[in-house]
C-alpha cells in the first residue's frame, strides 16, 4: 500500500477507492444490493447496479430504518443520510489478490429491531491486524423492514439481505485479499440469532464454512404469531399489514409504530405468551421457505454438518436489562415468581429453580431464568444440536465480570463485543467500562479472543477441545484464569435436562 493506486479495488458492480489507515486498507460503503425502497420496498434484495469510473468508498453507509434508541446511532461517525441502507464495509491487511487472507463477516445485533455496521463499537480494525484476516461488517434491514410478516412480502427480508451481502463476498472478496473459499460468519446477540438462521437457511449453503454465534437469543416466531404482531403494528401504523399499504409510509417514521407496540407488548401475555415481556416485536419467523424451520430443528437433522460452529454465551446476560431498565435489586418476589411461571421450562420450573439456588435472591431467580431462557441454553442447546447431527461444535462461556458500575453488571450481554473488537470505550463499552478504565485482565481477554476467534476462521480450532456428549460437553470458561470444564455443572444438571430445544423454541 505505497500509492493510491493501491487502495483502488475493483468489484463487480464496479471501482471503489479507500484509505490507508494505520496499516490496514479500509473500504466504507460499498453497495451491495440496490436501494430497497419504491417498487424494491420490503422485496427481496436486488444487485447493486453498476457504476462509471471509481466511487470512493470512505464512509459507512447510512443506517436501515430503525427505532431511536439506539447506542451509539448518534455518533455513527460521517455516516450519510440516504435510501442506500444496504451496504458492506471491508478491513484488509492487504487488497492483494494473491493473499487469499481467511475473511470474517460481521452481523451485528439489536433485536432486529436496531443496528448500524458504522457504530464505533464495530470497528474492525483491531482485529483485521491482530489476526491478518480481512473483516466485512453489513447493513441489513431491521423492525417492520426487515422483518415484520407482509402480505405481499417475503419473509425474513433482514436474513435475505445477509445472504446477499454473503454472496457479495463470494463474488468480490478476492480482489480485497480475502479467500471466499474460507469465510466465517459471525455475530452477537440478534446477530448470533441470523447466523443460526443462516445455518438453517437453503439460500446460505456454501457461502460460508464456519460460524461464530455470540449469545443466540432463542426467539424465533411461528407464522401465526408474525402475522398477529404485524397486524398490531399495521394499527400502530394507520396501515394494513400488507406491504402494498405500508409502502406508503414514510420508511423514516414506521419505525416508530414498531416502538409504540413495543410499550405496550404487557397487554398480550395472554396471546403472545413468552414473546410479550420482551418488549421486541421482531425475530425470524419460521415460514417454510426463507426458514424452513428452527435452527435447532435444521442442525439436529444435518444442516451444520458441512459447517464448523464456534458458539457461547455470558454468564450474566440478562443483567444488562435489567441495568438498563434501573431494576437491580428492586425485583420483588412476586415478580420474581411470575417470572419463574412464564419463562421455567415445565410444569415443576419454578421449584426446580428454587432448588437448584436456594440461597437465591427474588432478583438473582428473576435475572437467572430469563438469562437461561433467552441466551444460555438456546446457545448451548444450538451446539447440542450441531453434534447431534453430525457436525462440530466449539463452546465458551464468559465468566469475567465488567468492571463499570462497581462490577455490578457481571458478566452481562453484550460484553464480548468491546472485548472482542477491542472498543473499550465506543457504544455499550461505555457503559460497561464505566469509570474503572481499561484494566489489564481486559486487554489479556481482548487477545484471547481476537486469538481464539482469528485462529477459529483460519481452521476451525479455537485453541480448546470440541464439545462432544461423550467428553461431558468441554466448555472454555474466558476468565482472568481460563479453564476448560464439563457443562452443564451438577447443580444446574436439572435445569439442563428440561430446556429441551429439540423442536424448540418456536413462539407461537
Amino acid at each position: 500500500m505505497t500509492s493510491a493506486e493501491d487502495l483502488e479495488v475493483r468489484t463487480a458492480a464496479g471501482a471503489v477507492r479507500g484509505r490507508a489507515e494505520d496499516g490496514l486498507a479500509v473500504f466504507r460503503g460499498i453497495p451491495f444490493a440496490e436501494p430497497p425502497v419504491g417498487e424494491a420496498r420490503f422485496q427481496a434484495p436486488r444487485p447493486a447496479k453498476s457504476w462509471e469510473g471509481v466511487r470512493e468508498a470512505y464512509a459507512f453507509g447510512p443506517p436501515p430504518p430503525q427505532e431511536s434508541g439506539f447506542q451509539g446511532r448518534t455518533a455513527v461517525l460521517d455516516a450519510p443520510t440516504g435510501d442506500d441502507w444496504l451496504t458492506v464495509n471491508v478491513w484488509t491487511p492487504g487488497p492483494d489478490p494473491a493473499a487469499r487472507r481467511p475473511v470474517m463477516v460481521w452481523i451485528y445485533g439489536g433485536a432486529y429491531k436496531l443496528g448500524h455496521a458504522g457504530s464505533p463499537g464495530y470497528d474492525a480494525q483491531h482485529l483485521a491486524r491482530a489476526g491478518d484476516v480481512v473483516v466485512v461488517t453489513l447493513n441489513y434491514r431491521v423492525g417492520v423492514e426487515g422483518f415484520a410478516l407482509l402480505e405481499g412480502a417475503p419473509a425474513n427480508r433482514g436474513l435475505l439481505d445477509q445472504v446477499a451481502a454473503l454472496e457479495w463476498v463470494r463474488d468480490n472478496i478476492a480482489a480485497f485479499g480475502g479467500d471466499p473459499r474460507q469465510v466465517t460468519v459471525f455475530g452477537e446477540s440478534a446477530g448470533a440469532g441470523s447466523v443460526a438462521s443462516l445455518l438453517a437457511m437453503p439460500s446460505a449453503r456454501g457461502l460460508f464454512g464456519w460460524a461464530i454465534a455470540q449469545s443466540v437469543p432463542g426467539t424465533y416466531f411461528s407464522a401465526e404469531l408474525a402475522r398477529d404482531i404485524a397486524a398490531e403494528i399495521g394499527k400502530e401504523a394507520g396501515a394494513a399489514p400488507t406491504a402494498a399499504a405500508l409502502a406508503e409510509v414514510d420508511p423514516l417514521e414506521l419505525p416508530a409504530a414498531g416502538e409504540r407496540l413495543s410499550l405496550r407488548m404487557r397487554e398480550y401475555d395472554d396471546r403472545w405468551g413468552q414473546v410479550a415481556p420482551t418488549v421486541t416485536p421482531f425475530s425470524p419467523v419460521v415460514d417454510g421457505e426463507v426458514l424452513p424451520c428452527t435452527p435447532w430443528e435444521a442442525l439436529a437433522a444435518g444442516a451444520g454438518r458441512d459447517v464448523e460452529l464456534l458458539v457461547g454465551h455470558n454468564r450474566d446476560e440478562y443483567r444488562l436489562h435489567l441495568a438498563m431498565a434501573e431494576r437491580l435489586g428492586k425485583i420483588t418476589e412476586e415478580q420474581a415468581a411470575a417470572a419463574l411461571r412464564m419463562f421455567a421450562p415445565g410444569p415443576d420450573g419454578e421449584r426446580a429453580y428454587r432448588a437448584a439456588f436456594p440461597d437465591a435472591s427474588p432478583t438473582e431467580l428473576y435475572e437467572r431464568v430469563q438469562t437461561d431462557w433467552l441466551f444460555n441454553m438456546p446457545s448451548q442447546r444450538l451446539a447440542e444440536a450441531q453434534v447431534v447431527g453430525g457436525g462440530r461444535a466449539h463452546v465458551y462461556e464468559l465468566t469475567w465480570p465488567a468492571p463499570g458500575l462497581g462490577g455490578a453488571l457481571g458478566a452481562c450481554h453484550g460484553l464480548d463485543i468491546p472485548l472482542l473488537f477491542g472498543t473499550y470505550e465506543a457504544d455499550l463499552g461505555g457503559l460497561l467500562f464505566m469509570g474503572a478504565g481499561v484494566p489489564p485482565e481486559a486487554k489479556a481477554l481482548t487477545a484471547r479472543f481476537q486469538s481464539a476467534w482469528t485462529a477459529f476462521a483460519r481452521g476451525g480450532d479455537p485453541g480448546w477441545p470440541a464439545y462432544e456428549v461423550s467428553s461431558g460437553r468441554l466448555t472454555q470458561v474466558l476468565d482472568v484464569e481460563p479453564a476448560v470444564r464439563p457443562y452443564p455443572e451438577e447443580v444446574s444438571r436439572r435445569l439442563w435436562e428440561a430446556y429441551d430445544f429439540a423442536a424448540l423454541p418456536l413462539l407461537k
